[in-house]
């Protein structure tokens, strides 16, 4: 896996909006539904990887250190003193406590009696995989499953509600899934050890589940913002009043002062949708001035003398 940053084309110090920009971008490009080229969808998933690294304040910040690796794991670290295998101990560490064995003839102690579990820590996911680690270790080994592919399609109330939702995986599993913070429609997140089985002594491949984030027919996204168009009564125009405007978790009231032009937008804060950081975007309502149904005497006849008081002064 590329450095993330390199994988989204942007720089280390790159802002929050940059970043999301960045990752939107490429998934547009690279989303399998529409780009057919048979490398798109290792482009698309490179893409979530590194943004579900960048996109998240804290593991964008563990990245940074060096205390996760450019998949999201951890780095092995603490390893002081350690001088290879011999007799049942390293030379100046102590295996004691690492008893976790795989079952099996194949599946017990490595030299100087180290567990494979141990030996996959320190050598990575080659050893694991059946590769060849270091030494030669790992040659023949167990093999990860295959990821899986899914989606989940969700409504603006329950992404703004954080809702926990079921959904059915390929192979007949059921899982409960809760929608991500800050999260945008065609991103995919990683349900680990939910995908293909690796056999006995294999781990399982992950689930890749690709959000869908379903239209609205009042909201429209703007990031983590919404914005929406309310009617405005035209009395309530001219002499100002209160305007009930609709949000995702009900609707609020708001006051519009007297002489408020159609097209004119207000700012509700915090009545947006979730962000990574949990504080929320904000809702933006443009106001529509509406005229009253049906024929008013008395207003035609106020806007007549309007226009023929303006003509006379032209």
């Amino acid at each position: 896996m590329r450095n993330p940053y390199d994988v989204l084309g942007v720089p280390k110090g790159a802002g929050e909006a940059e970043i999301k920009k960045a990752f939107r971008k490429l998934a547009k490009a690279y989303h399998p539904d529409s780009n057919k080229d048979p490398k798109a969808a290792e482009r698309f998933a490179e893409a979530n990887t590194a943004y579900e690294i960048l996109g998240d304040k804290e593991k964008r910040a563990q990245f940074d250190r060096g205390e996760i690796d450019a998949e999201g794991k951890p780095r092995a670290t603490g390893f002081e003193g350690f001088s290879g295998f011999g007799g049942g101990r390293g030379a100046g560490f102590d295996f004691e406590g690492f008893t976790q064995r795989r079952g099996g003839a194949g599946g017990g102690a490595g030299p100087g009696g180290v567990g494979e579990d141990f030996i996959s820590h320190i050598f990575g996911e080659a050893f694991r995989a059946g590769g060849a680690g270091p030494s030669g270790f790992g040659r023949g080994g167990p093999t990860r499953g295959e990821d899986v592919a899914a989606e989940l399609s969700v409504t603006l109330e329950q992404v703004a509600g954080e809702e926990k939702m079921r959904i059915g995986l390929p192979g007949g599993r059921d899982v409960d899934v809760m929608i991500p913070k800050g999260v945008v429609d065609g991103q995919t997140i990683r349900l680990r050890g939910l995908g293909g089985s690796g056999g006995p002594r294999g781990e399982p491949g992950d689930a890749l589940l690709t959000i869908r984030i379903l239209p609205h027919p009042l909201f429209k996204v703007d990031g983590a913002d919404l914005r929406v168009t309310v009617d405005l009564p035209l009395e309530d125009a001219v002499l100002g009043g209160a305007l009930r405007v609709p949000t995702l978790t009900g609707a609020v009231e708001m006051k519009v002062p007297a002489m408020t032009s159609s097209g004119r937008t207000f700012r509700l804060r915090g009545k947006g949708l979730p962000k990574k950081d949990g504080t929320r975007g904000d809702l933006f309502a443009t106001t529509a001035i509406a005229l009253p149904a049906g024929d008013d005497a008395a207003l035609t006849e106020y806007a007549r003398r309007r226009r023929e008081a303006k003509a006379g002064t032209a």
